[in-house]
C-alpha cells in the first residue's frame, strides 16, 4: 500500500480491502458499506469547516460532488489500487481492475480497513488528506439554489417550478416557514424546505429538487 499514506498495523485488512466479491468469500463488501459512512462523516466535516455560510442543501450538494463513484475511482487510481485489487477470473478477463464502480468500492473499503485498524482519528487524518484539496478546489457558484434551478429548467425548455408555503411556526419575531418545491416535467419532483424566511425555506427547498434531477440524470 506504498501510495496510502498509512502503515496497517494488520495487512491483513488492507488485503480484505482489495477482495472483490468475484474472488469469493470473505470480500470487501461490509468494508464498502463501513467506508462509505466514514467519507460521509469525514467530508461533510470538511464542507462545514470549508463553507461556513452554505446552506444544508449546498453542502449536501457539493458532498455529491466528491463521494460518488465516479471521483472516488480518481482516488483510487491516483493510489494505484487497481494494480492490488484481488479479483476472480471473470473479472480479471473482463478488466475489472480499471471499472470505476469496482475501483470506488474498494476505496470504500480501504477507509475501512484504516478505521479498523487504528479507529477514527487515523481514518478522519487519511481522509482529510485525500480530501482536503478537493474541497479548497470546488467552484462555489454565486447564484443561489432559485436562480440555478430557473435557469436549469428554462435551458430544456420545462416549465418552471412551483413553489407553496406548507406551514409556519414559531411566534413572529422567530418563524419558522415549511415550503414546498414542485416541477412536473421531465419527471415529477417535489422536496420540502424549511427556513426562518420563506424565501430561505424556498432555497431550501430548491436546492434539493436541483439534487434530485441531478441523481436522476448520472
Amino acid at each position: 500500500m506504498t501510495k496510502l499514506a498509512y502503515r496497517f498495523s494488520d495487512p491483513s485488512l488492507a488485503q480484505l480491502a482489495l477482495t472483490h466479491r468475484s474472488a469469493g468469500r470473505p470480500n470487501n463488501e461490509r468494508m464498502e458499506f463501513l467506508g462509505d459512512a466514514l467519507l460521509g462523516v469525514v467530508v461533510a466535516e470538511l464542507l462545514y469547516e470549508a463553507h461556513p455560510n452554505a446552506s444544508e442543501g449546498e453542502m449536501s450538494r457539493l458532498r455529491a460532488q466528491l463521494v460518488n463513484g465516479q471521483a472516488l475511482a480518481v482516488l483510487a487510481r491516483e493510489l494505484e489500487l487497481g494494480d492490488e485489487l484481488k479479483l476472480g477470473s471473470g473479472e480479471l478477463k473482463s478488466g475489472g481492475f480499471r471499472r470505476d464502480s469496482i475501483l470506488a468500492d474498494a476505496f470504500e473499503a480501504l477507509v475501512a480497513a484504516v478505521y479498523l485498524d487504528a479507529g477514527f482519528d487515523a481514518c478522519r487524518a487519511v481522509v482529510r488528506s485525500l480530501f482536503e484539496p478537493l474541497v479548497a478546489a470546488i467552484p462555489r457558484s454565486s447564484k443561489d439554489a432559485k436562480t440555478r434551478l430557473q435557469e436549469l429548467l428554462q435551458a430544456r425548455g420545462w416549465p418552471l417550478p412551483q413553489y407553496d408555503l406548507i406551514d409556519s411556526h414559531g411566534e413572529d419575531h422567530a418563524k419558522t416557514f415549511d415550503v414546498s418545491c414542485e416541477i412536473n416535467e421531465p419527471a415529477q419532483v417535489r422536496a420540502e424546505g424549511r427556513g426562518t424566511s420563506r424565501r430561505a425555506a424556498e432555497q431550501d427547498a430548491a436546492e434539493t429538487v436541483l439534487r434530485r434531477l441531478q441523481e436522476l440524470n448520472s
